[in-house]
């Protein structure tokens, strides 16, 4: 399951940029027009024929990287226990999916500085990716499997009466003990 869509992918990072990095080597690069409409699921039928093939060429590559991504989200995601594929797509699995696949596509790039935002939001898509199925970070409030689980510390064992092992619902000091105190 893809956790973007085209549309998404139109809006950001643009059909300029998609433009760019999914044209054919060699070629004239797609019109990010085109692409843009492409995109969209708008007419295409302006544009040349040759036009048209090199927009959906550039559209299969955008679905590969689509895919990789959310195959490498699935990973993750997966050896936490969620169930796949995620529905409804919670709005950070759908930014690390564009972050995962802007920076797929963009392989032949010359920068790896943390300081590009291409590769800084991949890495951290990663970093976020990991600590998630690690069980350190949740995908939000409607987590499913971050809501079931419960640290172990604060887990009632003694029954529904006992709290913090105390018979008494979790008091320490009983109130004789308190009215001694003062």
């Amino acid at each position: 399951m893809s956790y973007i869509t085209h549309a998404d992918l139109a809006e950001r990072p643009g059909a300029l940029e998609l433009a760019q990095v999914t044209s054919d080597e060699h070629a004239d690069e797609v019109s990010a027009e085109l692409l843009d409409a492409a995109l969209r699921g708008a007419d295409t039928s302006a544009w040349p024929d040759e036009q048209v093939q090199a927009a959906r060429r550039a559209l299969a590559r955008i679905d590969d990287a689509v895919q990789d991504a959310a195959a490498l989200i699935d990973g993750y995601l997966a050896k936490r226990g969620y169930a796949l594929p995620l529905s409804p797509v919670p709005s950070l699995v759908q930014a690390w999916c564009r972050a995962i696949a802007r920076y797929l596509l963009h392989k032949n790039r010359r920068s790896l500085d943390d300081k590009d935002p291409i590769v800084r939001d991949w890495r951290d898509a990663q970093r976020l990716l990991q600590q998630t199925a690690d069980g350190k970070f949740s995908l939000g409030a409607d987590d499913a499997v971050a809501v079931h689980q419960t640290d172990a510390r604060f887990a009632n064992q003694n029954g529904p009466d006992q709290r913090w092992g105390q018979p008494d619902g979790g008091r320490i000091f009983s109130r004789d003990e308190l009215r001694a105190w003062r």
